[in-house]
């Protein structure tokens, strides 16, 4: 509650100022917790009438889960015996960007999952990349948390961002916290797939100038990962609503 209620002025104060001289900025949003911070930039952002998809401006608002990625290609290729092979490892991670709402989704990794990988080595990655952070503070024993991996995390998203808004390469594809209205139709179908209304959450998204392109599906999951997602849920709307009554106020009851 101290970090939301710290962070979350800091970052009502700097939507403030990208809403009333920049709002057409690419907005990438790092501040934890990620889950709620996108949500107040996004009723600040409503707030001044600069929030609106047929002006592009909702599709430059993303909230930053790369380090979420990056862990768990690094901690994937540790498990296979060589963590230099991280950068070569993809694993979507969608859902949130915080303990049970971080979804790894290990059966979608490229390369494939090593052969003799059991369920329990499988439920132990899942945690160890859900909870990374905690293993961070843990080392630094109460001196810190993840800074350096965080700022890699960033640069990493960054470099992406210009590299679609200058056009550069093919399509980049990347996972990202994000409104799903963005692209309706995309949004649309990842909503059939969770089954649950939810305004935000982390999925693949194709980059272009513009930002958002396109928010692709999130595939086929297995009953361990079904299962993640249905826990993940709950939080990701309490954690959705915190972010922006911080903005409107109280809920309705």
């Amino acid at each position: 509650d101290d970090l939301f209620k710290i962070n979350g002025g800091i970052v009502r104060d700097l939507a403030t100022a990208i809403a009333t001289t920049a709002p057409k900025a690419f907005v990438l949003v790092i501040s934890n917790p990620v889950n709620s911070t996108v949500p107040i930039v996004a009723e600040v952002f409503k707030s001044h009438n600069v929030y609106d998809p047929k002006r592009r401006y909702l599709l430059r608002l993303f909230g930053v889960t790369t380090l979420d990625v990056v862990r768990a290609s690094t901690f994937l290729a540790d498990v296979g015996g060589d963590v230099s092979n991280a950068p070569s490892i993809t694993v979507p991670v969608l859902g949130g960007h915080s303990g049970v709402t971080i979804l790894p989704i290990l059966s979608q990794a490229t390369p494939s999952l090593p052969a003799n990988l059991s369920q329990t080595d499988i439920e132990t990655l899942t945690k160890r990349i859900q909870f990374g952070g905690d293993e961070v503070v843990k080392a630094k024993d109460g001196a810190g948390s993840a800074t350096l991996s965080m700022a890699y995390a960033g640069a990493e998203f960054a470099i992406k961002i210009l590299k679609a808004v200058k056009g550069e390469g093919e399509a980049i594809v990347t996972q990202s916290y994000v409104d799903l209205t963005a692209d309706p139709e995309g949004g649309k179908k990842v909503l059939e797939e969770i089954g649950t209304p939810l305004d935000y959450f982390s999925v693949s998204v194709k980059l272009g100038p513009s930002g958002i392109e396109k928010i692709l599906p999130i595939g086929e999951l297995n009953e361990y990962e079904k299962g993640l997602l249905k826990a993940a849920i709950p939080e990701l709307q309490d954690n959705i609503t915190k972010g922006a009554t911080f903005i409107t106020g109280a809920p309705k009851l």
